[in-house]
């Protein structure tokens, strides 16, 4: 097995200079290269002729690179690099409480959710109020931990999105400009012009050709990663949970088909989706009906961490190696909706995957709304929340799920109705944990599934599982609980390891 490369610092100019001659992928979202003869900042992957090495300038992030006047690459398009995510997850450790503060807004405003403007009151004010601090406070810290305001930071994350819609889809102007959180399309062009040089017009004309061609009835774009990455135990992990009717494994090779539900902008759009997994390119190819289109950024996201393709392997591995040696490529699925996630954690309490596969197929085929797809046997969407909670319980009963599953189903769903159950990325894992134990017929090991899944915790850790214990070698939660302290920040990490070397 090769060697992980020493982690990256931006401010080590020589050291990412050598790192971009290379175009190794483990490098991909770690830091940019700004060319000042140019005017460009590029991902270390970018296949254009290599700069001089006293015109390049080195940043952690593409925030701190628009803010410095430089302009994205049309080629390497660094929308499409890996998210600088895995710092994040140190949040939940660290000490400093500034720290942890500004990391977290962040990963709020990595969040496409965080980016609609209402008025003129921009994202990040919500941001700050989501965290309980003041505008002022908040840009104080951030301005700190990332040389950028937080007003600036979010703005990048606006236009790369624009940028990526108006490459990968002929959504109109006005479309755009909504879907990546523009509060209107003047403003749009104006931001648009100001930090890019052009109009988006201009920039969708120079754009390489896309995949997303007129009258396709389907879009294409591709997310990156960074290696390694085990394909095959992430298609092994989804395809045996696949519920028919709703997603099923690729006919040819590795690969992924599901229907879906997106609500962006006050709007929902559902729709399909296929994936296929590009190993020796590092990254995956996304299909998707042309129906999603307006919820790009939203599904781009989704697809991230139902994938875990932000996850850095470096400072995983360097926590989990001693004990878990072979498991560096392996990655913590996510999930595309977190309330269908907890409603399949519930279903599969206590009994096998088969078997939880099974009753989620039922419950498909009996609440799930049809949905006509190029797949043959894709056509039904996951029931909504409204239809499960308002489900017969003589029904449920008759698909097989006992009383126990049946009221800890629709509590969740009632929950989530009334808004008072986040389940999604960035949500508080200690509160949300807390929230779910409190609703009939969930305990911890579900709780903890579902925060290691839907929120994107990379510290849960479901010590009752009776397979992590044996996995473990130990016979209590108590005894696994006490084993993991040593794997934090990344106990998830060290489940899926632990799990897969029992298989």
């Amino acid at each position: 097995m090769a060697l992980a490369p020493a982690p990256i610092d931006a401010t080590d100019g020589d050291a990412c200079y050598l790192a971009m001659k290379t175009h190794d992928a483990r490098f991909d979202g770690a830091f940019f290269t700004a060319v000042t003869s140019t005017g460009i900042y590029c991902r270390p992957v970018c296949r254009v002729k290599l700069p001089r090495r006293e015109n390049c300038r080195f940043y952690r992030h593409a925030a701190q690179a628009e803010a410095a006047g430089f302009r994205p690459c049309l080629r390497c398009r660094p929308e499409l690099a890996p998210r600088a995510s895995a710092a994040l997850a140190a949040a939940w450790s660290t000490e400093d409480a500034s720290r942890t503060l500004a990391l977290q807004a962040a990963r709020l405003m990595d969040e496409p959710e965080a980016w609609a403007e209402e008025g003129r009151a921009p994202g990040a004010a919500a941001v700050a109020q989501r965290l309980g601090v003041s505008d002022r406070h908040l840009r104080r810290i951030f301005e700190a931990q990332f040389g950028v305001s937080p007003l600036q930071y979010l703005l990048t994350r606006r236009l790369l999105a624009a940028k990526q819609l108006l490459a990968d889809t002929r959504l109109p102007m006005a479309e755009v400009a909504r879907a990546a959180g523009f509060g209107s399309a003047r403003r749009f062009h104006a931001a648009f012009a100001q930090h890019y040089g052009l109009s988006p017009g201009a920039l969708r004309r120079a754009a390489p050709a896309g995949s997303a061609s007129p009258g396709a009835g389907h879009l294409e774009v591709r997310l990156a990663w960074r290696p390694p990455y085990d394909v095959a135990a992430m298609q092994g992990f989804l395809a045996r949970r696949a519920l028919p009717g709703a997603e099923q494994p690729a006919a040819d090779g590795p690969g992924l088909q599901r229907t879906l539900r997106l609500t962006h902008a006050g709007q929902t759009h559902t729709g399909w989706l296929q994936l296929r997994f590009e190993a020796e390119a590092a990254r995956v190819r996304l299909q998707l009906s042309e129906s999603l289109a307006p919820a790009l950024p939203v599904l781009i996201a989704r697809v991230r961490g139902w994938l875990d393709l932000d996850a850095d392997p470096q400072p995983i591995h360097a926590v989990l190696g001693a004990d878990f040696p072979a498991g560096e490529g392996l990655r913590v699925p996510g999930a595309l909706d977190g309330f269908e996630l907890a409603v399949r954690a519930v279903l599969g309490q206590q009994i096998t995957v088969a078997a939880a596969r099974t009753l989620g197929g039922r419950l498909v085929q009996a609440l799930g709304e049809p949905l006509a797809t190029p797949f043959a046997g894709l056509d039904r969407l996951f029931p909504t929340p409204t239809a499960l909670a308002g489900a017969d319980p003589d029904l449920l009963g008759g698909l097989g799920i006992v009383r126990q599953r049946q009221a800890a189903m629709q509590a969740l769903a009632r929950e989530t109705l009334a808004g008072r159950l986040p389940l999604h990325p960035g949500a508080d894992p200690v509160r949300t944990c807390a929230a779910l134990q409190a609703l009939p017929g969930i305990g911890d090991w579900t709780a903890q599934y579902i925060a290691m899944r839907a929120l994107r915790w990379p510290d849960a850790f479901p010590s009752g599982d009776i397979a992590l214990q044996k996995a473990l070698g130990v016979t209590s939660a108590r005894a696994a609980a006490d084993a993991s302290q040593a794997w934090r920040p990344w106990r998830s990490y060290a489940v899926l390891r632990a799990w897969h070397a029992a298989a």
